[in-house]
């Protein structure tokens, strides 16, 4: 079996607690390595289900749960719609947290998806109460936010934070700074699910005071070095 076939056909993901021997990659190393799967072996569609896929995997106490999943504009927000359409296919229902009205060309994908399966979908605001949820799926910002958290972000950044639910963080906790773990502001998460490979921002001493457990999801990304 060659390299495309391994990475393509009946991909299994996996999902492991993070070991101090993991592979760790700073996020410069990992957009080039996701861009190359995508390029030539993997469409991005595919690898987004694969995340999704690799979240939902990670835990193990949806049903029966008030779920929201918190999204942004980008392809972290995408893991969220593909994971809402997996939930709902799994007779989970969850509410989409819209934070940014722009959505990625995948994203969109898998949110038409989400809606056609009767997902709820409702515009972040100041009146948003995430207090009347038990799980709250963050996938605001990816490991691409460098900066200050501003705006709507930085609202329901807090509005999470400030609830008790349990926190799930899609590859990174929002607002976190993917290479030094350092953020302004940052989801606070039960846990962190990390999606191809370990960031060098998730184990530095910056982010334990943001992620209580981390773990790691291989969706077949081919590592570039």
């Amino acid at each position: 079996m060659d390299i495309k076939e391994k990475l393509t056909e009946d991909f299994h993901v996996t999902v492991s607690e993070y070991k101090n021997t993991d592979k760790i990659i700073s996020v410069e190393l990992m957009r080039k390595s996701d861009a190359y799967t995508i390029e030539n072996f993997v469409p991005g569609k595919e690898l987004m289900y694969r995340a999704a896929m690799g979240v939902f995997n990670a835990y193990d106490k949806w049903d029966r749960k008030k779920i929201a999943i918190a999204v942004g504009g980008g392809n972290n927000g995408g893991d969220g719609y593909a994971l809402a359409g997996i939930l709902k296919k799994n007779n989970i229902d969850s509410v989409l947290i819209r934070v940014s009205d722009k959505m990625s060309e995948d994203g969109k994908y898998y949110f038409d998806i989400a809606d056609k399966l009767g997902v709820c979908s409702k515009d972040f605001n100041e009146k948003t109460n995430f207090a009347d949820f038990d799980i709250i799926v963050d996938c605001i910002l990816g490991t691409g936010f460098t900066g200050e958290v501003r705006g709507k972000a930085y609202d329901a950044i807090k509005a999470i934070n400030q609830s008790s639910a349990y926190v799930i963080s899609v590859d990174i906790n929002s607002g976190m700074n993917g290479d030094t773990g350092e953020a302004t502001a940052a989801v606070v998460s039960d846990l962190t699910v990390s999606i191809g490979f370990v960031k060098t921002g998730l184990v530095n001493d910056e982010a334990k005071k943001y992620i209580k457990k981390l773990v790691n999801a291989d969706i077949g990304i081919l590592l570039v070095e």
